[in-house]
This record gives C-alpha cells, sequence and structure tokens, in this order.
C-alpha cells in the first residue's frame, strides 16, 4: 500500500505526529480534519485525502480520537526493530547529529562511527567507537546497516558512495551536498542543505 502514497504525504506524516503527541500530552481526546488542516497549514480535505491513503483513521463526520489516529501514524514511521545506523564523519555536525540520533530520534540505533582524522578515531561517540574510515567495509559486512548518516564534504561522499551502495546500504541521511540518489537506483535519500534553508529563510524574512 505505502509504495502509492506520494512523497508529499508521507513528508507530512512526521509533522501529523509531532502535533497529535502534543495533543495527546494536553489531554486532546478528539479532533477534526478542520482543526488539524489549521494547525497544519493545509485544508480539511487534503488532511483526509492523506489520511485515506492508509485507510482513513476513522469516520467522516465524527472526528478523529487523537490517541487512536496517533498510534496509527507512529506504526507507519517507526517500527519495533530499530534500523541500525552508521555515521560516517564525527566532526561538529556529525557529533551534534549522533547526539540527536541517540537522545532524541525514534527507530533508529546507532552502531557505528567512522572517520579518517587519526586525532578521532579511537575515540568515542554517542556510545560507539569511532572506527577508522578504511575499516567501513569490513564493519559493514559484519554488521549489515540499513541506514548511513553523511557529516562529510561532497567530495568525500562522491568517493565513498559506491562502497555504501555495493554493500547494501538503502537508506542515506545525507548532509554532505552530494545527491547520492542522482547516481544510484534503488536506494532512499534525505538530504539535509543547512545553507539552503537559512537561504531561504533570509528571503522570506527580507521580502514578506
Amino acid at each position: 500500500m505505502q509504495s502509492k502514497v506520494s512523497l508529499p504525504v508521507i513528508k507530512r506524516l512526521p509533522k501529523y505526529y509531532r502535533y497529535l503527541s502534543d495533543m495527546h500530552k494536553n489531554g486532546v481526546v478528539k479532533v477534526s480534519s478542520s482543526e488539524l488542516a489549521k494547525i497544519m497549514g493545509t485544508t480539511a480535505s487534503q488532511v483526509r485525502q492523506d489520511f485515506n491513503c492508509f485507510g482513513g483513521f476513522g469516520q467522516q463526520g465524527i472526528g478523529y480520537h487523537v490517541d487512536v489516529l496517533l498510534h496509527e501514524i507512529t506504526n507507519l514511521l517507526f517500527s519495533e526493530k530499530k534500523l541500525e545506523t552508521i555515521l560516517i564523519g564525527t566532526g561538529r555536525l556529525g557529533r551534534a547529529i549522533s547526539g540527536y540520533l541517540t537522545a532524541e530520534a525514534k527507530g533508529y540505533q546507532l552502531i557505528g562511527a567512522f572517520d579518517k582524522n587519526p586525532a578521532e578515531i579511537g575515540g568515542q561517540l554517542s556510545g560507539v567507537e569511532i572506527l577508522d574510515i578504511a575499516d567501513l567495509e569490513t564493519f559493514c559486512e559484519q554488521h549489515h546497516p540499513e541506514v548511513a548518516v553523511l557529516c562529510i564534504p561532497r567530495q568525500s561522499a562522491q568517493e565513498l558512495a559506491p562502497t555504501l551502495v555495493a554493500m547494501g546500504i538503502k537508506g542515506y541521511w545525507n548532509f554532505s551536498h552530494y545527491d547520492l540518489s542522482v547516481v544510484y537506483d534503488g536506494i532512499t535519500v534525505e538530504n539535509v542543505h543547512l545553507g539552503d534553508s537559512l537561504m531561504s529563510l533570509g528571503y522570506r524574512v527580507r521580502n514578506d
């Protein structure tokens, strides 16, 4: 069923999850599509269309039970088995991201960290040992990670990409400026461009 769901709908699921989590914490029992649309910045029709992609989650006209809706969306976004994840690049960005992965993110387990800097190798990052990038293939052969977080420059990501894809890693949280999905089929990439976000913010502040 999920193969038929469009990417924009999938990208809205985490936003639904955040708002519904807050409602649940605040004791809200029921919410209408109109109320959800208002806080989501969309329309009631869009909310209903989104939920219909996954079976509807309720009966039209009587609203949605927050706990039921949150439970269903949680099941869509997470599974009991966490995705085993490696992180490449343990500088300032890598350390910040690893902290988020281990303390805040649900559904992921950091099992390995890699760097080429001798000063980093052998140290600890969020509870895992930092290994030499030269050991990446051996590690992947032994542990079969499903996700790689790339906190390295574009050139380094481009050089590593063939190895990562060949080792069977299907998911990439990509903070480099090299988009693996342009070159490689059959993988899923979430590109995070911090600079793009700041430029968009600046434009909107100046022009709104």
